[in-house]
């Protein structure tokens, strides 16, 4: 028997934080799988070098630069992707690291780094409800951090954007919950130390037991395969090893 198209063919999926690292490698993989793929970050040219990768390989890609913690840029993102179609699937791959110690944090360090990792995500799924809902449902996939989850060993000077992380994972059970009747879906995925420039910067004597994209083949996996039966899970990943 022929092989059945996966749930992401011809689907189009909004990727934030798609110029690098995880959010590139989860872009660049959904258009492999068939997808449309929307891509998101506040740095164009970084999104166009994304975007020539995946026509060279045939997919589909449209460039939408961002600021995911701006409402306004967020509807703006939103509007784009649905001139293409219905935008059905979601990955919120968006986020800011600044490595400061508690007494250092300043207010407007704290503010950015919640504005982007939290109320970014936050605002993109709440974008997508209405074209997911209209359309009979959807996917989405929340990325969060091991630094979001209880009893997990922390990196000192990381407090506010622990504490994003751990919202990202409290927000995506909320999703699930309210999108169930909708058969809108949310996974949270929590990788550890993956091989990314923002850890470096969080630890640059940490060595990553993962690459982008394997955390970005995880989340096709789990984008074609049976996801709703898993909506409001967090995904926590320690290592390839």
């Amino acid at each position: 028997m022929p092989d059945t198209p996966g749930w992401l063919q011809g689907r189009v999926a909004i990727v934030t934080g798609a110029g690098r690292g995880i959010g590139r490698a989860t872009a660049e993989a959904l258009a492999q799988a068939g997808a449309h793929v929307v891509l998101a970050a506040r740095t164009a040219s970084q999104l166009e070098n994304v975007a020539e990768a995946i026509r060279k390989k045939g997919g589909g890609v449209t460039v939408a630069p961002t600021d995911v913690g701006d409402a306004g840029g967020v509807s703006r993102l939103f509007a784009v992707a649905e001139r293409v179609g219905p935008p059905t699937a979601l990955v919120c791959a968006a986020a800011v690291l600044h490595k400061v110690p508690i007494e250092a944090t300043t207010p407007q360090t704290w503010e950015e780094t919640l504005r982007i990792n939290l109320t970014g995500t936050f605002l993109c799924c709440r974008a997508a409800f209405g074209p997911m809902r209209r359309s009979g449902g959807g996917r989405i996939v929340n990325l969060a951090s091991l630094s979001g989850i209880y009893a997990t060993e922390k990196f000192p000077g990381l407090a506010a954007y622990n504490v994003s992380k751990f919202g990202v994972v409290g927000l995506t059970e909320a999703i699930a919950v309210e999108g169930r009747a909708h058969g809108i879906s949310a996974i949270c995925i929590s990788p550890g130390a993956v091989d990314t420039e923002m850890l470096r910067r969080a630890n640059p004597e940490l060595r990553a037991g993962l690459t982008p994209a394997q955390v970005a083949d995880l989340i096709v996996s789990l984008l074609d395969g049976p996801f709703a039966p898993a909506s409001g899970a967090n995904i926590p990943l320690f290592s390839n090893a």
